[in-house]
This record gives C-alpha cells, sequence and structure tokens, in this order.
C-alpha cells in the first residue's frame, strides 16, 4: 500500500480540481450531475448545507453513482472526501441514504467494495461512511430495514445483511492484520462499538471468532489515544456481554482477569462504568460470580465505592455488583471461601479455622493443584505484615499437622519450620502463642499433638 495514501487527510483531497466537464464528454455523468455539482464543489460550508437540506437525496445519488461508475483513484478519494465531510458536520444526514426516493440505488454496493481497496484513504472513509448509514437506517420490530420495495426491481440489491457481513469481515481482517500501523486498529474498534448495537453483528462477529481479536486491546491504557481505544473495546465486550455465545467466549478466555485489572488501575470514569456495567452482565452467567470473587473483586468493589464517582449509573451498579458477589460467596462452600481467604492474604479469624469439622472433611483438599494452597499459607508466613494474618496461618499450619496423616513431613519438606520458628519472637502475643503451637505439633508429632489443643 502507498503510504501517501495512507496519510492524506480530507482537507488535502477537497483541494483537488476534478475534472468534471471531461467525465461529462465521456458520458461517465449526465448533464443534469454535472449542474449538481458545480453548485456544489468547492462553496463555503453553510451554502452546501442549504443545497443538501433542499435537495439532499439527489446529492446522495449523484455521490453513490459517481463512486458506482468512476474507478479513478484521485476522483473516488474525492467523493468519500465530500461524503465524509457532509456527514462530519451533520451525522443525521446519514438519513438520506434511505431516502424513499433511492429505493431502486444500490447506495450501499460502493462502499463494500471499497473497503478492499489497496488505499488506507479509501479504506478508513468507506468504513466510517457504511457504519453511520447502517446505523441510522429506520429497522422494523423484525431488525430488517424499513426502505422503500424493491421487489419490482429487476437488479440485485445489496440488503443490509450483506452490509453487516461484510463490515465483520473487514472489520476482523483489520484486527488480525491492520492496513495503517497507527489507525487500523483504533478505527475498527470505533466502527465496531457503533456496529455491535445490531443483534446481527453479534452473531456474525462471533462465528467470525472475532472475540478473541478484542482481548489483547484490553489492558491499561497510559495515554489518552489509548485510554480510548480501551473505552472503545470495552463498550464492545459490554455489548456482547448481552449475547450468549459469545458470553460463553469470554468466559473460557482471560477476559475476566484483563477487565478486573483495568477497572483496579483505570482513573477514568466512563472507562470504569462501563466495566463495572459489564461485570454486572456477567455476574450471574455460568462461573463468572465464582471468579469474580477468586480474583479479589469484592475488596475492589469497595474500594471504588469510597471514591466520589458522578455518575448514578456507576454507583448503582456498583452497589448491585456488590450484592451479587456477597451472595456469590455464601453460596461457595467452606473450602472455597478458605481458599478465597487464603489467596488473598487475608486471613480472619473466620468460624471454619477453629471448627474441628471442616479440618477434618476438607484436609485431602489441600492436596489439589500440587499443596498449592498451603504453598501459599506458608508464604503468607514470609510476606504478610498483619499480625493477625499471621497468627491464623501458624494455627492454620498446625491443624494441618495435626489432621494430615502425612502432615509433619509435608510441612516439614516445605521448609516452614524455619519460618515458623522466626515468628516465635514476634512483638504480637497472638502470633508468638500459634507459633509455637505450631512447632510443638510439628516436633512432637500427631499422637501427642492432640494433647495441645489450643
Amino acid at each position: 500500500m502507498e503510504i501517501d495514501h495512507a496519510e492524506l487527510s480530507t482537507e488535502q483531497v477537497l483541494t483537488r480540481d476534478i475534472p468534471w466537464e471531461t467525465y461529462m464528454t465521456t458520458k461517465l455523468i449526465s448533464g443534469t450531475s454535472l449542474q449538481l455539482l458545480r453548485r456544489y464543489d468547492n462553496r463555503p460550508e453553510s451554502y452546501r448545507a442549504q443545497l443538501l437540506d433542499d435537495d439532499g437525496p439527489a446529492y446522495v445519488r449523484l455521490f453513490v453513482s459517481i463512486l458506482r461508475d468512476i474507478f479513478k483513484e484521485e476522483t473516488v478519494e474525492y467523493v468519500l472526501a465530500l461524503i465524509d465531510e457532509m456527514l462530519t458536520a451533520n451525522p443525521k444526514r446519514a438519513r438520506l441514504f434511505h431516502d424513499p426516493s433511492l429505493a431502486s440505488e444500490d447506495a450501499y454496493e460502493p462502499f463494500l467494495r471499497l473497503l478492499w481497496k489497496r488505499n488506507w484513504f479509501v479504506q478508513e472513509k468507506s468504513c466510517k461512511i457504511l457504519a453511520l448509514i447502517v446505523s441510522a437506517r429506520k429497522t422494523t420490530h423484525d431488525g430488517s430495514s424499513a426502505n422503500g420495495d424493491v421487489s419490482n426491481s429487476k437488479m440485485k440489491i445489496t440488503t443490509i445483511d450483506d452490509v453487516l457481513d461484510g463490515l465483520v469481515k473487514w472489520l476482523c481482517a483489520q484486527l488480525k492484520n491492520p492496513s495503517h500501523p497507527s489507525r487500523a486498529v483504533s478505527t475498527s474498534i470505533n466502527c465496531l462499538s457503533t456496529l455491535l448495537k445490531e443483534p446481527k453483528v453479534r452473531s456474525s462477529f462471533v462465528q467470525a471468532d472475532g472475540v478473541k481479536l478484542l482481548i489483547p486491546l484490553i489492558s491499561p491504557a497510559s495515554t489518552q489515544q489509548s485510554t480510548q481505544l480501551l473505552y472503545e473495546t470495552c463498550l464492545c465486550v459490554w455489548l456482547l456481554s448481552y449475547y450468549e455465545p459469545a458470553i460463553e467466549f469470554l468466559a473460557t478466555s482471560r477476559t475476566l482477569p484483563r477487565l478486573i485489572d483495568v477497572v483496579k488501575s483505570s482513573t477514568k470514569e466512563k472507562v470504569v462504568r462501563v466495566v463495572i456495567l459489564t461485570l454486572r452482565n456477567l455476574l450471574h452467567k455460568g462461573t463468572f460470580g465464582a471468579q469474580m470473587v477468586g480474583l479479589g473483586l469484592p475488596q475492589i468493589v469497595q474500594s471504588l465505592k469510597s471514591q466520589a464517582w458522578s455518575d448514578e449509573d456507576l454507583l448503582e451498579a456498583l452497589s448491585q455488583l456488590e450484592e451479587g458477589l456477597k451472595d456469590n460467596i455464601k453460596k461457595l462452600s467452606s473450602f472455597d471461601k478458605y481458599k478465597q481467604e487464603v489467596l488473598l492474604g487475608h486471613l480472619d479469624w473466620s468460624p471454619m479455622h477453629k471448627d474441628v469439622n471442616f479440618w477434618r472433611e476438607n484436609i485431602t483438599s489441600f492436596e489439589e493443584n500440587d499443596l498449592k494452597i498451603l504453598r501459599v499459607l506458608i508464604t503468607i508466613l514470609d510476606s504478610s505484615s498483619d499480625p493477625r494474618a499471621l497468627a491464623v496461618a501458624c494455627f492454620d499450619l498446625s491443624q494441618f499437622i495435626q489432621h494430615h496423616p502425612a502432615g509433619r513431613v509435608i510441612v516439614t519438606d516445605l521448609k516452614a519450620k524455619e519460618r515458623v520458628m522466626k515468628l516465635m519472637n514476634h512483638e504480637n502475643a497472638e502470633v508468638t502463642k500459634y507459633a509455637l503451637l505450631c512447632i510443638q505439633r510439628l516436633f512432637l508429632g500427631a499422637k501427642y499433638a492432640s494433647f495441645l489443643q489450643a
């Protein structure tokens, strides 16, 4: 692709002088078209606005016919720039493309074809224009377009479904292999965040395996530009969170930890809002609730609630999310709850620690994942500065030694003894008490340990 076309601006393109008379001589445009063009071309914005108010559909028909019949690159770029300028000044003008008088015109076809031109300026403008035209159509209750009756027409007219499928195909291709190094991804995501409101686009996007292309873009943003891209990517995920087949994909990918990372580190209210609304949508689906608890979301929501947000929707969503997470915690089994406590490092004297039945019933669960929970418990002895967490960790280790047949051997192998010994000189009396209990159980073995009830 030629880079000069990639860096063109609309303003630069509009300074060109297009030889409309020559096109009329060669019968590529009609006399009427030439008159319309002379009236419009190189005129001030306010004058053009008046022409579009009076005669909008005629200009749309003219622009579409030029894009359909003339293939010279400079002219194609020029007409796309004219349409882009007209829609940027007033996006509501996209409705002109759906005027009943254009019912027999195939207004979509030229833009859909131009998406695949090896020219970034042409691709970017065609994508933007198509997205605006599609969004501006009046839809009937079943989602089909209400745009005149074309059933008598002999020619095959590009349907809205063709357009949506074609756009999704192009957008996925851009996310995989961008035509422009810095603009292709942001243009595609911006377009997608508009189009995913359409049920048809959600299903095409999931079928095209597009969801996985969004996931790498969900990461904390550093610049203003990347904040906007992150916001629009999260907006896409939020729109997909209303669509069951997309939810299944989100559940089996790294989406959830990434969304939680973003919400932890973002200060932009609109980003936090769209992520929290997404999490609220996902909370009651499949195992999302349990995963959220495991990733420490309850604590993050508490901290977010204490901040001064101005958005009512965000505050309401935070409260709903907090309630939903509390319900999830209640549903977790006692060992699940214990795991959450240990993995988050928030150990406290919740009833299960001193409940003999808890240890008897769950002692073999400690063997899961190569003794992962026990290893984390031992790490807490090194890493925590909270005396309560240290005391509970020492006590839990003593319980493991007492209730597991190979408790002493396992704990000794994991080098826990040295760590507990250090804590016997701790300034906090509760820590020294349970560190001593743990050491006694380590040295005395299970046979005598039953005498050492705390």
